[in-house]
């Protein structure tokens, strides 16, 4: 089989589940991994037959994104801020809107560098403090979940990636192991915050692959680890530290109003799409 002969085999099939534009992105990003060549390199050498061993994995590739499985688990890799994080179904697919998160954070990092200290709760894959090493070099970055399995994902990554990030196993809604943590000049999460009656509207690819305990809460108790954090933030921030959250866009209100009940000065910051996704807190000075 020749190599543009796979690539638009691939496409065509996408295309009966995807839209045109996504299919296409996907099978840039398998055509990219199967072979090793950018686009410009598979246009010029389209003639070109692939392997036996790269149409078995096509094939294995193929039969997996046609049950809407994510292309980032198929594939075992997601770009986030410009370096390639591994993942699996152990823990979230890293997402555009907490790069701006991520960005938003290191154009407010108002402390002399060698002194921050930063936690990251709920880590996952690791993203958002391996970025943040990466970025802030002298920076101390801790990082917290409540699952081995995603520590391992989160460490292989800080590994890969050559980010010195301390990890640690906690459950952040048990608050008898605050005692474990130090204090901290930022405190950041992405932490779940879809209702669970949000499922019905959510893709299959979401649904069926992403862990539902990074993803949901209870309906009636949406600001479960935001309330948490706050508090946590109250006895573990030091003066004038900053809580960044990353946040469900209809929930915004409700967490500026417990942020202020807790001592914080809080503002919403929208994403690229315009929704509200992004929370500062500051503790005042005390």
């Amino acid at each position: 089989m020749k190599l543009q002969e796979a690539s638009f085999s691939l496409l065509n099939k996408l295309r009966t589940i995807y839209s045109a534009s996504e299919a296409a992105a996907i099978t840039d990003l398998v055509m990219e991994q199967l072979t090793g060549s950018d686009k410009t390199e598979r246009m010029l050498y389209k003639s070109n037959p692939i392997t036996r061993e790269e149409e078995e994995r096509l094939g294995y590739y193929t039969e997996r994104l046609l049950q809407q499985e994510p292309v980032q688990y198929v594939l075992n890799e997601s770009w986030f801020c410009g370096l390639k994080f591994y993942v699996d179904k152990n823990v979230l697919i890293p997402r555009p809107e907490t790069e701006e998160l991520v960005e938003w954070i290191i154009s407010n990092c108002k402390f002399p560098i060698d002194q921050l200290e930063i936690l990251d709760i709920g880590t996952g894959s690791g993203c958002i403090p391996v970025t943040l090493k990466r970025r802030l070099r002298k920076a101390v970055v801790t990082a917290c979940d409540i699952s081995e399995t995603a520590l391992g994902v989160a460490r292989k990554n800080a590994a890969r990636l050559g980010a010195d990030v301390n990890f640690l196993q906690l459950d952040i809604l048990d608050r008898g192991k605050w005692s474990l943590l130090p204090r901290f000049d930022i405190i950041v999460s992405n932490p779940p915050y879809i209702p669970e009656n949000n499922k019905e509207n959510m893709e299959p690819n979401v649904l069926l692959y992403e862990p539902h305990t990074a993803l949901f809460v209870p309906d009636d108790n949406a600001l479960l680890f935001y309330k948490a954090i706050a508090e946590l933030g109250e006895s573990h921030l030091n003066p004038n530290g900053t809580l960044f959250f990353e946040i469900h866009e209809d929930l915004g209100p409700a967490l500026l109003n417990l942020l202020k009940k807790g001592g914080y000065q809080a503002e919403i910051k929208k994403d690229l799409q315009g929704k509200d996704r992004m929370v500062k807190a500051i503790l005042d000075k005390r």
